[in-house]
């Protein structure tokens, strides 16, 4: 069990993350939040480093009142609103961080963070959301939503993707402790890095969430309406089912997604806080096509005890325990191919089967319990206590020099 202090850390430590605003708040941000708030626990304020930062001033958020160093393009024009947009830059902006006074840095990495620049006798530890996923794997989806509204500039993209990819693999030899925040996160590093890392699924706020209310008779879906989601999927597969579908987000893709959608699915757009737990607790199934690196909704979902309905790969892997195929205490089910007709023919097999009865609330609620942010301070804390107990034998054997080696063993 991790101890109760942080004597044995070092007192100054950086927490560094690619962008703060309230533009962009999901899971990163929410492994960033978790592990400033571990820190502060034990005493420990780390000095928060980002390319943007559009929540200090904001009141409000978490981070109103803090002290963010920031990078040059938080001067640039939209850039803290608009930071993708400066991709080619952001790789050169990160290496300009300088981080000689912290012993410890730790980067909440999920496109360039993991790249600062650290020497040998410091310690950088990295949680890795993903490799950057839009320069490998899922590449060829990026260039075709691209093509819709850039079609002239795709030979830059290309190329800037090219060199984007060669950087990415370069900067993940930098961290000397990788965490993974699942096993399909874990398996990237492994192959477009070369490199080993530990799991830790990311921290879910489970106690927001009632299990034990009363299930409706609606299927509900929630992202941002974006490509790479694979809403389509689920509007056509329940205009086939003649479902009633609540969709719960907004994004560049909604009025393509509402003009596609039959008369059994609802656009509800942005929601509060409070209206997805309502949203949630009271669903018959919480419907999701994309490839996740993890998928923080689904285990939200399976808080508030409703079966998840998903593509079976990627990190949902790990969260999902599938009814179809035999997992014990199953969670939902997981469909094998993303299309159309394998997600009708789920849905279609949960409705025939009801299979909604049989995967009692409390059971499921207790699965995703697994997830909540007391395990992953748990974990988290102590895989920095190896990485840093590691590290400090490292050095000592360093500083005792060649010929005094034997004098440590």
């Amino acid at each position: 069990m991790p101890s109760n202090t942080a004597s044995d850390l070092p007192s100054r430590i950086a927490l560094v993350h690619e962008w703060l605003s309230p533009q962009s708040f999901g899971g990163a941000e929410k492994v960033v939040q978790a592990i400033d708030q571990l820190l502060l626990n034990f005493g420990s304020q780390p000095e928060l480093f980002a390319l943007v930062d559009g929540e200090s001033n904001r009141v409000g958020s978490w981070l109103f009142g803090r002290s963010i160093k920031t990078s040059f393009i938080q001067k640039l024009p939209f850039g803290i609103s608009h930071v993708q947009n400066y991709l080619p830059l952001l790789p050169f902006a990160i290496e300009q961080f300088e981080f000689s006074e912290y012993p410890l840095v730790i980067s909440s990495s999920h496109l360039v963070a993991k790249g600062v620049l650290t020497s040998p006798d410091q310690l950088h530890v990295s949680y890795v959301h993903t490799p950057v996923r839009y320069a490998w794997d899922q590449m060829h989806v990026y260039l075709k939503s691209a093509s819709k509204t850039k079609p002239c500039l795709q030979p830059l993209i290309r190329w800037q993707l090219h060199k984007l990819r060669q950087w990415d693999q370069l900067s993940g030899a930098r961290p000397d402790y990788l965490i993974a925040n699942s096993r399909f996160t874990a398996k990237r590093i492994s192959r477009y890095w070369g490199r080993k890392s530990e799991v830790i699924h990311p921290p879910v706020s489970v106690e927001r969430f009632r299990w034990d209310k009363s299930r409706d008779d609606f299927y509900l879906c929630l992202c941002r309406l974006v490509p790479n989601k694979r809403v389509d999927l689920v509007v056509r597969a329940f205009n086939q089912l003649k479902l009633p579908l609540l969709i719960v987000g907004d994004g560049p893709e909604r009025k393509y997604l509402e003009r596609l959608a039959g008369p059994t699915i609802r656009f509800l757009g942005r929601q509060t806080s409070l209206q997805v737990e309502e949203l949630m607790a009271h669903c018959k199934a919480f419907v999701y096509a994309g490839l996740e690196d993890f998928g923080i909704a689904p285990v939200e979902a399976m808080a508030a005890g409703a079966p998840v309905i998903a593509f079976g790969q990627g990190g949902l892997l790990d969260s999902v325990r599938c009814a179809a195929r035999g997992d014990s205490s199953p969670t939902g089910v997981l469909f094998p191919d993303q299309t159309v007709s394998s997600l009708f023919a789920a849905v279609d097999w949960f409705e025939e089967n009801k299979i909604w009865e049989k995967l009692p609330a409390e059971v499921i609620r207790q699965w995703a319990e697994r997830f909540s942010k007391e395990v992953f301070d748990f974990y988290f804390e102590a895989a920095l206590r190896k990485a840093w107990q590691r590290h400090r034998g490292s050095c000592d054997v360093k500083a005792s020099g060649p010929g005094n080696v034997s004098q440590l063993l």
